[in-house]
């Protein structure tokens, strides 16, 4: 659902907040709600954050999955589906129980996982967002054609892509870390 008035990033995060049972997203002003997804969507989402997890140092990087938000300053706001931050973003600000947790700053990693839903808009929407955000490394799953998309920020500012269809992926942003992407869509 998408409300037409605009709004801005202070109304939003208050939205956010007054709001917990829905997940509200903001693009360019306009609130929108982000639907609820499949199975294998959530399922995908969540294996995929628990492999991060188990390879991350917890003193280093956390990891989220349909939580926290990520922001671009034009009055736009996303929920990835997974993401990893490093723990020194997370300022006492934060760490308030009146605060919306949100990343102005680049990512590591931030990960969508395609869904009928969503799909068209992840790809039209979002990725462009992440990219101008400057995240380091973003993924797109499609779990019912079992290809993972990446694109990695190189020293110019420039994204490459790359297209996996199994084995070892590597998280360049994340060094010594990678998911086994058959094992991922098994799951």
């Amino acid at each position: 659902m998408a409300i037409e008035t605009r709004i801005d990033n202070e109304a939003y995060e208050r939205l956010a907040l007054e709001d917990p049972d829905r997940k509200w997203e903001l693009w360019d002003g306009h609130p929108r709600e982000k639907p609820g997804m499949t199975f294998t969507h959530n399922d995908v989402a969540y294996w995929l954050g628990f492999m991060l997890g188990s390879q991350l140092d917890r003193s280093v990087y956390r990891v989220r999955v349909d939580a926290g938000r990520v922001h671009r300053p034009e009055a736009t706001y996303f929920i990835p589906d997974v993401f990893v931050f490093p723990l020194a973003f997370v300022t006492p600000r934060l760490r308030r129980d009146d605060v919306l947790e949100v990343y102005d700053r680049p990512l590591p990693l931030v990960v969508e996982v395609w869904s009928r839903s969503t799909g068209g808009y992840d790809v039209a929407a979002k990725l462009p967002v992440y990219r101008a955000r400057g995240d380091q490394e973003i993924w797109l799953i499609q779990p019912y054609e079992r290809t993972l998309t990446t694109w990695r920020r190189q020293p110019d500012g420039t994204y490459a892509e790359a297209v996996y269809t199994g084995g070892l992926v590597p998280v360049a942003s994340l060094p010594g870390v990678s998911i086994d992407l058959d094992a991922l869509l098994d799951s």
